[in-house]
This record gives structure tokens, sequence and C-alpha cells, in this order.
């Protein structure tokens, strides 16, 4: 077992710095441990691009051919840290975040570091990743449009790359009825908590499993006190699909709702729609890296269509080929116990650089 001791350190540092996505404080002063980091690596500073309020990082050198796509905020809160430190035990390295994404950004500058001519390569590091990049999607489709080729360096849970990704939709279905005394006169009323419980078998069968689409309505409410008929209600949905044709037909059922009761009202918004990494977006990246990881020794790699989706989604969405999961080897993203290979962290450090080499020549 091989470990690079710089790597664990530059790891610790950005685990022991909590970036929960909903903390702007929190992920700005992540977002100066990461520019730190990456100035002592590359020897260059980032541009701070500010949405929001929320600070997103990026670095442009020369004319873009290539992005290497990360993001720095993690699903844990403030406070985490002090009950689970960051703790290294044999190969592995635990922590908040330390596998879902800190050690993708550790082994990415690792991987630039190598070179002394960045010219062609962008940097784009995201703070809000982890809720659905609502303020940096314009800046990821902005900085990925028109290159050859996008890396992104989510982890890979026990090796694996992400050679596609579902699409996700996150809708809300707002149900509008009448408000009347429960006792007194409900014929009077329209009654969204049960408008709400049709459209909630009528949302549930909008989807394929056949298909591998999942339609889930998720959290539900509806009311004011138990004796007023409820004259509005929420019900959000989960969308998840393999295919753009699959995704914008689940979308277009979705805002075709049409109510169950007479005098109701539906309406559907989209919240966060992501458009699926189909396999065709990274098959060719997928089998450079394979070639690579032959040529340096490595364990055989494998690909894997996963549930979840990333910013890799957005940047395949726009029709440049992007390859996914090539950060952290390890397992347990969001959960308790997440943890990375720290013999791992260098071979897909030196397998990213390799991938940058020839991307950049071709």
């Amino acid at each position: 077992m091989t470990v690079d001791q710089q790597l664990v350190n530059e790891l610790r540092t950005l685990v022991e710095c909590e970036s929960p996505s909903g903390d702007l404080d929190a992920t700005a002063a992540c977002a100066d441990v990461v520019d730190k980091l990456a100035l002592d690596r590359i020897g260059a500073a980032a541009e701070r691009v500010v949405v929001d309020g929320r600070t997103h990082l990026r670095w442009v050198f020369g004319e873009p051919k290539i992005l290497l796509l990360g993001h720095l905020d993690t699903v844990w809160p403030v406070g985490t840290l002090a009950r689970w430190p960051f703790t290294v035990d044999g190969d592995r390295a635990t922590g908040p975040g330390a596998f879902d994404m800190k050690a993708g950004l550790v082994q990415m500058f690792a991987a630039l570091s190598t070179r002394s001519n960045l010219d062609g390569i962008a940097i784009l590091v995201t703070s809000d990743e982890e809720i659905g990049s609502t303020t940096a999607v314009d800046l990821i489709e902005s900085t990925a449009r028109g290159l050859s080729a996008v890396l992104v360096l989510e982890p890979s849970a026990q090796g694996a790359l992400k050679t596609a990704r579902k699409g996700v939709g996150m809708f809300r279905v707002e149900l509008t009825g009448r408000a009347a005394h429960a006792g007194l006169e409900p014929e009077n009323g329209i009654n969204a908590t049960v408008e709400a419980a049709h459209q909630i078998l009528a949302i549930a069968s909008i989807g394929r499993a056949d298909l591998g689409t999942s339609v889930t309505p998720t959290v539900a409410s509806g009311g004011t006190t138990v004796n007023t008929v409820p004259a509005t209600a929420v019900v959000n949905v989960d969308v998840r699909a393999r295919t753009v044709a699959e995704m914008q037909r689940v979308q277009a059922a979705l805002e075709s709702l049409t109510p169950a009761l007479a005098g109701a009202a539906v309406k559907t918004t989209a919240v966060n729609v992501r458009a699926p990494l189909e396999a065709a977006m990274s098959d060719k990246l997928f089998a450079r890296a394979t070639d690579h990881a032959s040529r340096l020794g490595l364990e055989a790699l494998r690909g894997v269509e996963v549930g979840g989706g990333s910013d890799g989604n957005i940047t395949a969405a726009i029709g440049v080929p992007t390859l996914d999961g090539l950060g952290a080897v390890g397992d347990n993203a969001h959960a308790e116990g997440e943890w990375v290979s720290l013999s791992a962290m260098p071979e897909r450090a030196a397998l990213v650089a390799a991938l940058v080499d020839e991307l950049l020549e071709a």
C-alpha cells in the first residue's frame, strides 16, 4: 500500500473546513481553503464567481479545450466534525465530505500539478451541487459549452466510474380547493387534501419501472387546522429517468395533471430538472480511461449507471462529452462513515493526469 502523505494532509485540511450547502459563510470559507490548495499546487488563484451570495471558483488557462469539474459543498451540517472527526485507519480516511467529494478536489489539483503548462484547461468548483446547483447551472453551462470533454471528479463507489447517470427532476404540485368549516358546512368546501390523494396516485402511476423511470411522491402537506376543510395542499415529486425522452415524457405528464374534484385546481412547477447523462456521452472517454488505467498498471476500470445526478448531467445535456466518477475510491456517500481509499488517491490522480495529457494533445 502506497500512501502520499501530502494528499492525506490536504484532504484533512479540506474535511476539517465544514461546508454544508445551505451555509453561505461556511461554503465561502471552504472556497478560501480550496483556493489556497490550488495556489500551492498549480500556482494560480481562482476567479471568484458570486451568484446570489454564493461563491464558486473558476480557473481558465488560455483557450480551454477541457473542463475539470467538482464541488466543495457537502450534506453534513456544521458541528458534525465534533462527533465524527477526520480519521485515518490503515488505508481508509473518514470524515464528513471526505468521499463526496473533497478527496476528488485534492486529486484534481494533484493531477494538474504534474503539468508545467495549463493552457487549454478550465477548472470549476461549485458550492451548491448537493442542492441542485441552482446558482451554478448557468456558470457550468457557459464554462463547458463548446469544449471537447468534461472530467468530473465526483467519487466512485468501489472504484466504478459513472458512465451514465439518470436524469433528476424535482417537481412541486400545488392543489387548490376551498376552505369551509369541517363541522358546520363541509359540503361547501373543496378538500385540497383529498385532491392531493387523487393526484398522488396519479403521479405514482406515471413511473415506468421497465424503463428505469421512477416517479415518487415524497413530501406532502395540506390544510391549516383540524376543523377546517383544507384549501391548499402541496405534493413534492422526485423523478429519475435514464433518457432525455423519458424525462420529457414525465414532465409533460406532470404538467398535464387535471383535478379529480369539481372546482379544484392543480398546478405543477418544475423546481429543478437535470437531464440524464446518457452512456453515449461518456463511452469514448471511458474507453480512453480504460486504456490509460491499463498502461498505468491500475486495476481494470468498471463503468456503472447510477440514479443520483451531478453537475456532469448539466454538461452532458448541452452536448459535451462527459466522464464522471473520476474522484475518490471508497464508499458510503451521504452516510455516516463515508470513507476514502488513501492508496487509490495517487492512482486516480495519475489517471486524471494521463487523460488530461491525451485530451489536450488530441
